[in-house]
């Protein structure tokens, strides 16, 4: 029997809001899972991807994340991960470096065999490569077989990828294909295969209001797949449905009736009634102790705005779901991460731009050119619409630097 930890989209580094506390949440979550799997002595923890939020992560996270990881590795347990869509680079992944400092094991073609159970990787496919995929695995001799992926699969909502065609099309019969990259969590069965989301581990988006958690998953005679949830940062959610003549003090009285300790407040309001202003209401539950507070007033969409659907509740990800539609290139995309990532400062902006387009430019007159295709790895339950480019082109330079005489990668060199 083998029994293990499935999460995924813990999207360490998102700094949602642009509040500091937030961004903790997503390393705590992350750190409870591994706290969790310690305690239960699961036989390993399988990250299905975005481990990270964005391919650029501070150094603040990656050494936040080498802390959890040194904690798995302490109690012996394995840390198996492939690499999704928001954190995919050019050359060598995150991965490769914690992999390097005998932290990871970055799932592949090859099995990885933990108990009586062999786990195989699929890094996050662009739709413009997948047709040249031959789902050609090495044998395995175990019991049973998992393949950890990354991508929005059919038969879930929003699938863009055929989980039946991987399952047969597949030189390996999988007994489970352990998911990442869709935030709500979900199993459904395929053929004789069972077919699962883990959903992520911190509410990346208004839109996510179920408890946030990860699935057990134990591979026995069969298959069992059971839930978990995490202790995350409370979210409240009030929707106001105001009647005639009703108005802001109306919101606020719905709002006065939960604990907003600490919480995200995120304040829906329809129907008829006064004019709101967003403003007062986020005021009053700031003043009520709230961390963020965001009122979206659904009655200002009017006909002519019906094709413009944004909620200022999350404006990053208006934002960047825009930039998913103009179907940039990644190249593009490393430019637009530029422009607009706090990390940069603004008055380097202009002198980061161009060196990466001379860097570019350099390495491939391609380089700039469009391609829709490689931006459509999100779906609607995705957190950010920003697609950090292929995996497969990862593969060629996954080694992350030559070790030296005792085995260690130089980090500083990565970096």
């Amino acid at each position: 029997m083998t029994r293990v930890i499935h999460t995924g989209d813990t999207h360490v580094g998102y700094q949602q809001y642009n509040v500091p506390d937030r961004r903790d949440d997503f390393l705590s979550a992350f750190r409870q899972v591994v706290r969790d799997a310690i305690a239960d002595d699961v036989d390993a923890v399988v990250h299905a991807g975005d481990l990270f939020h964005d391919r650029r992560p501070a150094l603040t996270d990656i050494m936040g994340t080498l802390h959890v990881l040194e904690e798995l590795s302490e109690a012996d347990t394995p840390f198996l991960a492939v690499v999704g869509n928001h954190e995919a680079k050019r050359d060598a992944q995150w991965l490769d470096l914690y992999e390097s400092l005998g932290l990871a094991t970055r799932l592949s073609d090859e099995p990885t065999v933990i108990g009586d159970t062999a786990f195989y990787g699929l890094d996050f496919v662009p739709r413009s490569q997948r047709d040249d995929l031959g789902y050609d695995f090495a044998p395995h001799d175990a019991d049973s077989a998992a393949l950890v992926t990354h991508g929005l699969f059919q038969p879930f909502d929003y699938g863009d990828w055929d989980a039946t065609e991987i399952l047969t099309e597949s030189s390996v019969e999988f007994d489970a294909m352990l998911l990442g990259d869709n935030h709500d969590p979900g199993k459904q069965q395929v053929g004789d295969a069972w077919v699962t989301y883990c959903g992520s581990t911190e509410r990346a988006s208004a839109s996510e209001r179920e408890d946030r958690g990860y699935n057990i998953v134990t591979f026995d005679d069969e298959v069992r797949i059971t839930r978990r949830g995490l202790d995350t940062r409370e979210f409240v959610f009030v929707d106001v449905d105001l009647g005639p003549e009703e108005g802001v003090e109306r919101v606020r009285s719905r709002v006065g009736q939960h604990d907003l300790a600490d919480a995200v407040v995120i304040v829906s309001i329809s129907g008829d009634g006064d004019p709101v202003t967003p403003a007062s209401v986020e005021s009053f539950a700031l003043d009520r102790g709230a961390l963020v507070a965001r009122v979206t007033d659904h009655r200002e969409i009017t006909a002519e705005d019906q094709e413009t659907d944004i909620s200022f509740a999350d404006p990053d990800d208006a934002v960047t779901e825009r930039v998913r539609d103009l179907g940039l290139s990644e190249a593009a995309h490393d430019i637009d991460e530029t422009i607009r990532a706090s990390k940069v400062a603004d008055a380097n902006v202009k002198d980061e731009v161009e060196r990466h387009v001379r860097e570019l430019l350099s390495e491939d007159l391609d380089g700039l050119a469009a391609d829709a295709d490689a931006s459509a790895g999100d779906g609607p339950d995705d957190t950010d619409a920003s697609v950090s480019g292929s995996a497969d082109d990862a593969d060629d330079g996954a080694a992350v630097n030559e070790a030296d005489d005792d085995g260690q990668a130089s980090v500083e060199e990565f970096l």
